[in-house]
């Protein structure tokens, strides 16, 4: 029996690395999946390794897509119980506000908390109509946390998309629905890996503030979505569901 058995779910950003790693899983664990995306081919890919799974491409910044993702899904397996906003983008001119340029800014927000804002404004809705469901939203650790190597933009969308949880959270308990703020630490993915290798000594310098010493895989942070989404967490709600191997507990780590 899977922890997720007769769940239908929809994960935005799901072409590739958490969102990948979420849909295999998740199909895994007995649900079905929309694989919600802008990149086609990788999306089509990842709907086709798992169990149970469709490919749908969706821009999560334009209200008529979000709802149309929604639509579909509803109408292929009869309903949503599940909504797992994982979509974001991190981009390189995204730097310190003394050097982020006001378009850099907006990219940003219309990707990671409009984007949010209209997944959960569509998809509440279908949650409701079940009787309940779970939410998840993908802040970060750095909604918490302030960095010396700024993303001023990232960094906003991560912490309104963690508040508007909490709002969402003590708004839709009485129907049933829950909604939790996943807050990943790093993540090992080929962009961030990339963005290390730009810089000698980047990645070092981050991991001595990681007290577990290394990088989150993606298997493992969407081993924690999986349990925010399941009925194992049905006392869960507006949670700061932390991820990050002690980044945000630790002071000084061990040498």
């Amino acid at each position: 029996m899977g922890r997720l058995d007769g769940k239908v779910a929809v994960i935005t950003g799901a072409a590739g690395g958490i969102g990948r790693e979420a849909t295999l899983l998740f199909s895994a664990e007995g649900a079905s999946v929309c694989v919600a995306d802008v990149a086609e081919e990788q999306g089509e890919q990842t709907a086709s390794e798992a169990r149970e799974a469709f490919f749908h491409k969706v821009d999560v910044t334009d209200a008529a897509s979000v709802e149309e993702m929604y639509k579909v899904t509803a109408e292929r397996y009869g309903g949503i119980d599940i909504l797992y906003n994982n979509a974001g983008i991190m981009p390189a001119d995204d730097a310190s506000i003394l050097e982020t340029e006001v378009d850099a800014w907006q990219r940003v927000q219309d990707v990671n908390t409009k984007g949010v804002y209209l997944c959960c404004r569509y998809g509440i809705p279908h949650l409701i109509e079940r009787g309940g469901g779970s939410v998840v939203n993908v802040a970060s650790f750095v909604a918490l946390a302030g960095a010396a190597t700024s993303q001023i933009s990232y960094t906003a969308s991560k912490g309104a998309v963690l508040s508007m949880s909490r709002e969402l959270a003590v708004e839709f308990a009485r129907q049933g629905v829950r909604v939790n703020a996943l807050c990943p630490g790093p993540v090992e993915t080929p962009l961030l890996m990339r963005l290390f290798n730009e810089t000698p000594g980047a990645l070092e310098r981050r991991l001595v503030h990681i007290p577990i010493g290394r990088l989150a895989q993606a298997k493992e942070i969407a081993q924690g979505a999986l349990f925010l989404a399941s009925d194992e967490s049905s006392y869960v709600n507006g949670s700061t569901f932390l991820v990050d191997g002690g980044i945000t507990a630790a002071y000084v780590t061990a040498e």
